[in-house]
């Protein structure tokens, strides 16, 4: 039997609110790891409060790729991280250090680890008449349009993700063929032997309070204040991704007049609420994962070990910091 030469990567995954940051930055104190985060918010220069942005301080001391690399006007896509997230392994890789990608967005993960299918580029004149039809039907019309001519993206969709619904139509426009179809065709294997760990809690009620706690404390911290900026500079609006980020999508609404601050707080906790939901949905479908509940202890010695045994460090090496930490 041929033994695996692949470089190595940790993948650290969980949903929000779940420690990872944090549990990240104890493993690369104690390990060789470079951080590259996984976050479809955390790309957005801008998007600090409500994205739970690691603070200056903590950036400084555990550098992170892919945070704030693009500006929220500019949409960023999976195929964006997935090159992106590939140049920067390397990167890690080069100065001697083993890429630990660390964050909660699914779709990430799974267009790096997967790859991508071989879709058609934009169209702008498709995306514009689809937009057109949808200001004039609604995105439920189209959702209900996509769904009869692909099941299976009509489940895995949701009906009011505007962005995926009109490629998901404009890529059978291009095509002919259903977006499912394309994104299972076969693709090449990942060069890059991954250690899958995990933060999955067991109990909803104790990571609904985390999320409201958070919520509550983004708030303190000033995320009003935040969203009125990017509404200040003129050239955001709601359907671009970033402002489509939970958090920003309810926030954005409120300051443009819908509903009282109770309401925007209840919308946003349970916007994050419902993320979560879908997070710990996708983690539970990746089997080869390896899983600690952050409500059951301190998940960092059996991760320690995990990490430990992948590199092929010693028994001796223990999951203390180093001296002068």
């Amino acid at each position: 039997m041929t033994s695996d030469t692949r470089p190595l990567a940790v993948f650290l995954m969980g949903p929000t609110a779940s420690g990872k940051t944090a549990l990240a930055c104890e493993l690369s104190d104690r390990f060789p790891l470079g951080l590259i985060s996984v976050d479809s918010a955390l790309v957005y220069r801008g998007l600090d409060i409500g994205s739970a942005k690691p603070d200056a301080a903590t950036l400084a001391r555990y550098p992170h790729e892919l945070i704030d690399i693009r500006d929220p006007a500019d949409p960023y896509s999976a195929a964006d991280f997935a090159a992106d997230a590939t140049a920067a392994m390397a990167r890690v890789a080069a100065r001697g250090q083993v890429p630990l990608l660390v964050g909660g967005t699914g779709l990430y993960f799974r267009a790096l680890q997967r790859g991508l299918s071989e879709l058609p580029e934009a169209d702008p004149a498709v995306r514009e008449r689809i937009g057109a039809e949808a200001a004039e039907l609604g995105w439920a019309a189209l959702h209900a349009r996509m769904a009869a001519a692909d099941p299976p993206a009509g489940i895995r969709i949701r009906p009011g993700d505007a962005q995926r619904i009109q490629r998901a139509l404009e890529v059978m426009e291009l095509t002919g063929r259903p977006i499912t179809e394309l994104q299972n065709a076969p693709r090449k294997p990942f060069p890059w032997r991954v250690l899958k760990l995990a933060l999955l809690p067991d109990s909803r009620t104790a990571l609904h309070e985390r999320i409201a706690r958070r919520f509550d404390a983004m708030l303190a911290d000033g995320f009003l204040d935040e969203v009125r900026g990017l509404k200040a500079r003129g050239d955001l609006h709601a359907d671009l991704p970033a402002i489509r980020a939970v958090g920003y999508r309810q926030a954005w609404e409120f300051l443009d007049g819908q509903g009282d601050a109770q309401n925007f707080r209840d919308r946003g906790i349970y916007a994050t609420r419902q993320l979560a939901k879908r997070q710990i949905t996708w983690l539970r479908s990746e089997l080869d994962a390896r899983t600690f509940d952050p409500d059951q202890g301190d998940p960092l010695p059996e991760a320690c070990m995990a990490v430990r045994q992948f590199l092929g460090m010693p028994d001796s090496s223990r999951c203390t910091l180093p001296a002068g930490v």
